[in-house]
């Protein structure tokens, strides 16, 4: 890619010959002063080395040249500016490539470098070449990194050292040089290209969306770091993870392009955080109706929390399906099945309501529930710790008054019982391996429609 071939942009700055009332002894921005009769610049038409060359004198402790025109800086493209100097009598001072960079409302971009690498000329009338690279992206090679802020700079360069030396500067030259940085490749672009940092604490989101809305059909490359997205990201190109990505858990991660429990477990770097952000996806993306495993085995190291994963729903009644994969329980610490005791009170005249629960805030949700005359399988379908009752699954058989109950809540690898409401959902294809440690799934609240389709349930600890 060259952006002056292929869209006509101007990158070059004019010829000095063309007026030094373009060329600014500041920073470049309007109202600084030019070098047009200025005292210690001129023009000579033919010199032997350049042609065409500006004359200049070093009178003070940084001394500056500037381009007053706006050379636009592009997401995914790279400028070098280089010139070629020499010195022409007193001190030798030392030149480097410079600029000010510019965003909107021709607002200064702070906090970025400005200066390239210095050279230090030592004798007169050799040619020395100064050059700099500037470009959106943080990229090995690159001197002046200025992120997605930066629309523009003020190019040129500065002379720094003892006073009284003479230099001549041949015409200064930018030049898009994008192809040394993307090689032979042209199917893929790079986040870092549009201001991405892998540091694992600047917010990466909008970079990510600028490469994905460039890249029109090409992959996505997300090269080795830790990126932080600040905030809820869509993808539609498929997106390849050499680094990872972390982002709160209330944000959504949509990989439209490439949307599997592979790819989430390459963006995040760990299957089950992986499985757990393609789950909130796959219920916040309307494109979405399947999370395919592609055949994986997800090792859990404690049960997964459903509706957790997705933050933000208890009720959903839209048709969805995981399937093709197979989840392994490792490890007992997070497995252990919780057991509480509390006295309660049991009425027919309320009889799916436990009353004047003791100890009721640490009675867990989905608990099955034990005691005299309870009868079979009676869960906690509710609990209420500001009124101290609990909603029962269904009515106890033979319980009235009040008594000790034993409240034990199983471990399942899915848990599911966060929902309040979950319809039309479905498993299909996997098989759940309990290793004699835990239970299967643990099914939501309420619902119409949950399905298992050629499932297998293996060693269940204590329920399927």
């Amino acid at each position: 890619m060259n952006k002056a071939i292929t869209d006509g942009v101007v990158f070059m700055p004019p010829a000095f010959a063309m007026g030094l009332d373009q060329w600014s002894s500041g920073d470049g921005t309007p109202g600084s002063d030019s070098y047009q009769g200025a005292g210690n610049a001129a023009l000579v038409a033919a010199d032997q080395d350049f042609g065409g060359a500006l004359e200049l004198t070093k009178s003070q402790t940084t001394q500056k040249l500037r381009h007053f025109g706006e050379t636009p800086i592009l997401p995914g493209c790279y400028l070098q500016v280089r010139a070629r100097v020499k010195a022409v009598s007193g001190n030798f001072p030392t030149l480097r490539i410079a600029a000010w960079a510019g965003g909107a409302g021709n607002l200064h971009v702070t906090g970025v470098t400005e200066t390239g690498p210095e050279v230090t000329l030592t004798s007169y009338g050799e040619v020395v070449e100064i050059s700099a690279i500037i470009g959106v992206g943080q990229r090995s090679g690159v001197d002046m990194a200025w992120g997605p802020g930066a629309i523009y700079g003020h190019f040129g360069l500065d002379m720094t050292g003892p006073n009284g030396g003479v230099v001549r500067i041949d015409d200064i030259e930018i030049e898009d040089i994008t192809a040394a940085f993307r090689g032979q490749s042209t199917d893929w672009v790079d986040v870092r290209d549009y201001g991405a940092v892998g540091d694992g604490t600047t917010d990466n989101h909008a970079a990510f969306e600028a490469a994905d809305a460039a890249a029109q059909g090409r992959d996505v490359l997300v090269p080795e770091g830790v990126y932080r997205l600040g905030d809820s990201v869509t993808l539609q190109s498929r997106v390849r993870f050499q680094g990872i990505v972390t982002m709160a858990a209330d944000k959504i991660l949509s990989l439209n392009g490439s949307y599997d429990l592979p790819s989430y477990i390459d963006a995040f770097g760990d299957e089950e955080l992986g499985f757990r952000k393609a789950f909130q996806a796959l219920l916040n993306n309307s494109g979405h109706e399947s999370l395919d495993l592609c055949g994986r085995l997800i090792t859990l190291t404690e049960p997964v929390d459903m509706q957790a994963a997705v933050v933000d729903k208890d009720n959903y009644s839209q048709r969805r399906y995981i399937k093709n994969g197979q989840f392994s329980a490792h490890g007992n610490g997070s497995w252990a099945t919780e057991v509480v005791t509390s006295q309660a009170s049991y009425s027919l005249t309320d009889s799916l309501k436990l009353t004047n629960v003791t100890n009721v805030a640490n009675i867990p949700l989905g608990a099955v529930i034990e005691g005299t005359g309870v009868g079979r399988e009676v869960y906690v379908a509710e609990v209420d710790v500001a009124q101290q009752e609990i909603a029962l699954s269904q009515q106890l058989y033979d319980a009235e008054g009040t008594q000790v109950f034993t409240f034990r809540r199983f471990k399942y690898l899915l848990d599911f019982s966060g929902f309040v409401k979950l319809s039309k959902f479905s498993l299909s294809n996997i098989e759940f391996q309990c290793s004699g440690v835990c239970s299967g799934v643990m099914l939501p609240g309420s619902g119409t429609g949950f399905h298992f389709r050629d499932c297998f349930i293996t060693r269940p600890k204590d329920r399927g």
